[in-house]
């Protein structure tokens, strides 16, 4: 299969195109950290079947730039696989540290009773990317699904999106943004399902990613072992699909 993957430098997105290229898929991978090498190794191993694609896709001009190069290269893609995300911390495409601070909150002592300020700029840029980045690719690439026998759509949202289920009492900018997500692709689901469109909307769990800006060594999944089970979930068959639902890598179901 030809699948599109966004934030494919590091972490789970990496670790997903790894693993599909190592079970014979082509993968066209969005690159937004021009500092970060990984992918780039990663091309060695399969020259012919890993393409690089410069994607910031809270940018418009970035995603149709995107869109371009794949479209001059194929005509048909069979997936796209929405991973891109951040978490409100800044990071520069050098691929170095985030700015210093909060995500999107921080303790402010003028209101305990809130307990927390918000940082609106930060929590703009957190929903432009998870919320609208998400949009941005689908409306792109969807021609190039249309005569795919496949025709997929895959999304990384979070038990973070999950207002039943929300425990939380910080990180509003990136909760409300992968709710705002969840909430995109059930109405994308409506409208496209009907027409053979298949929809795939995942929790990838806790991570010993990148989100915090450096690997971190906490979590409950190394980077390979989340991009196996990601990938394995992405490319599933047997679901029902007249049904959208939230899953997370052990097969539980989430509310949204």
């Amino acid at each position: 299969m030809n699948i599109l993957i966004t934030g494919a430098d590091r972490g789970l997105g990496f670790g997903t195109a790894k693993c599909l290229l190592e079970l014979g898929h082509a993968v066209f991978a969005g690159q937004y950290l021009t500092g970060w090498s990984e992918l780039d190794e990663l091309r060695k191993c399969y020259p012919d079947a890993l393409f690089l694609i410069p994607l910031d896709i809270s940018d418009s001009e970035s995603v149709n730039a995107a869109f371009a190069l794949v479209a001059n290269r194929i005509g048909i893609l069979d997936m796209i696989i929405n991973n891109a995300g951040i978490n409100g911390r800044i990071f520069p495409k050098s691929g170095e540290a985030p700015e210093p601070g909060p995500t999107d909150s921080a303790d402010d002592p003028a209101f305990p009773e809130i307990g927390m300020h918000q940082d609106f700029d930060r929590m703009m840029r957190v929903y432009n990317t998870n919320a609208l980045g998400a949009i941005r690719v689908v409306e792109a690439f969807l021609p190039l699904l249309k005569d795919s026998a496949v025709r997929r759509l895959c999304f990384v949202s979070s038990e973070a999106g999950s207002v039943e289920q929300s425990r939380r009492k910080d990180m509003f900018g990136y909760c409300m943004s992968k709710s705002a997500l969840n909430m995109y692709v059930k109405i994308l689901f409506n409208r496209l399902h009907p027409v053979g469109y298949s929809f795939r909307l995942y929790h990838p769990g806790w991570v010993k990613s990148y989100m915090r800006g450096f690997r971190s060594d906490i979590g409950d999944l190394e980077i390979d072992d989340a991009g196996r089970l990601a990938a394995a979930f992405y490319l599933s068959e047997g679901h029902d699909e007249h049904d959208l639902r939230l899953i997370d890598y052990e097969g539980k179901v989430w509310p949204f």
